[in-house]
């Protein structure tokens, strides 16, 4: 199967013509090392079991050696030699050039084991799993990039039924399930998770862990995705599970080593600036890298999830969440929740670098899209536009058919119609 293309292409292009080194994280098998391998024109695999030992040696006596071949110069999973970094870093310096190496690594370093940040050396690049216009399964009728820019009417249709969003949802967007069965597609997100707990946890950071305490973690975050829960929800719902009692702490170092692995990203409150003094709550939303590794954690299958109205409903926006901050990293911003201590939320907001903002709902059908759409003018209505942009647009993304701009100006968007 040839290279599927990927949104993070032209920003990898664009960021080695501006810095001398890129580093491309994220989860394991979402395709970083294939993607920087369609531009780099030498490679070092880190972990090749035949050459890893002599490799770590070089590494320990000299890493300049291993950054010796043609440029851009991948190193792939470099943070099993940290010592890789400050070499690289140094590298750019005395070479003043760009577009030297790429890094890919699918854990995240320990930043004490690093001499020097890198900045404005080392560009850091987040790569995810796919989204559905990267794994074909939306027409891409309706541009995020083209919203922002233009205040007119969109129309699409989505080719997405519910059972076809249950299956999209369960099986995953890894590019190695793409074109396979629903069947094949779901005993990889199996194997990926299982991996999680039996190998993953403890090479994060050289930590013992307990894999049944790990996955009662798993568990509990899955039944909680897209909501606000505390950790003390999480811990509760541990302590009284099979596993017995945890602590604090160790609960923090558990969910701490998940995020270094990129299976758990959590979404940040937006503070914006209101008219009046509303509290805005700072809760970050759950979310993990895929909802399918939530969907596996609660063991359910795309018809489990049909016959749950609640858990798909949730299950679907964490499923938006991830789509929504692949298109929206490519037009250069960050996406974040609204709720403050009224009640009045979204679901999603994209701020992007330049100051523009829109407010987004996820509703899974049709009958809630009037309460949804209602909502988001009433936050467009709290937010002072004398000291912050005014909204470019409100939309509700859906797993409905078609998409349609209402007489109120809110965009209704079916995620099957949706691309950066």
């Amino acid at each position: 199967m040839g290279y599927r293309e990927r949104i993070v292409d032209n920003q990898l292009k664009e960021e080695l013509e501006a810095f001398g080194a890129v580093v491309i994280v994220g989860p394991k098998w979402c395709g970083k090392t294939t993607t920087a391998k369609q531009l780099a024109k030498s490679i070092i695999y880190m972990q090749d079991p035949k050459k890893r030992k002599t490799y770590l040696q070089m590494a320990e006596l000299d890493p300049s050696n291993l950054l010796i071949g043609k440029n851009p110069r991948l190193i792939d999973e470099w943070q099993t030699a940290p010592q890789l970094w400050d070499a690289v870093r140094f590298d750019v310096d005395q070479r003043g050039e760009q577009g030297l190496y790429i890094l890919t690594g699918s854990t995240s370093i320990d930043e004490k084991k690093i001499v020097h940040s890198g900045v404005g050396r080392i560009a850091r690049m987040r790569m995810r799993t796919m989204s559905l216009h990267e794994s074909g399964n939306s027409t891409g009728e309706v541009s995020l990039r083209a919203l922002f820019s233009s205040a007119g009417k969109i129309n699409g249709q989505s080719e997405l039924s519910i059972e076809d969003i249950a299956k999209v949802i369960v099986r995953g967007g890894w590019p190695s399930s793409a074109g396979m069965s629903y069947q094949i597609a779901c005993k990889q997100v199996a194997g990926y998770c299982e991996m999680i707990l039996e190998s993953d946890i403890n090479t994060v950071d050289g930590k013992k862990r307990d894999a049944q305490k790990m996955r009662a973690i798993l568990r509990s975050v899955s039944r909680n995705i897209s909501t606000s829960a505390s950790n003390a929800t999480i811990l509760g719902d541990v302590s009284s599970s099979e596993t017995g009692g945890m602590h604090i702490n160790t609960l923090d170092d558990y969910l701490t080593a998940l995020r270094k692995l990129y299976v758990i990203e959590n979404l940040s409150a937006w503070s914006p600036k209101l008219r009046s003094k509303t509290t805005i709550r700072t809760a970050e939303t759950r979310h993990m890298t895929d909802p399918a590794i939530a969907a596996y954690f609660l063991g359910a299958n795309a018809k489990d999830i049909e016959f749950d109205p609640e858990t798909f409903g949730l299950l679907f926006e964490s499923l938006c969440i991830r789509d929504l901050r692949i298109y929206a990293q490519s037009l250069g911003g960050d996406v974040y929740h609204y709720r403050d201590k009224e009640g009045l939320e979204a679901d999603a907001i994209i701020h992007l670098h330049n100051g523009r903002w829109c407010a987004i709902e996820m509703k899974l059908g049709a009958d809630d899209i009037d309460v949804a759409a209602k909502n988001l003018k009433k936050l467009r209505g709290r937010v002072d536009t004398e000291k912050m942009n005014a909204p470019s647009f409100l939309a509700v993304v859906t797993g409905t058919e078609f998409a349609y701009t209402r007489d109120d100006g809110v965009h209704v968007i079916p995620i099957g119609c949706l691309k950066d």
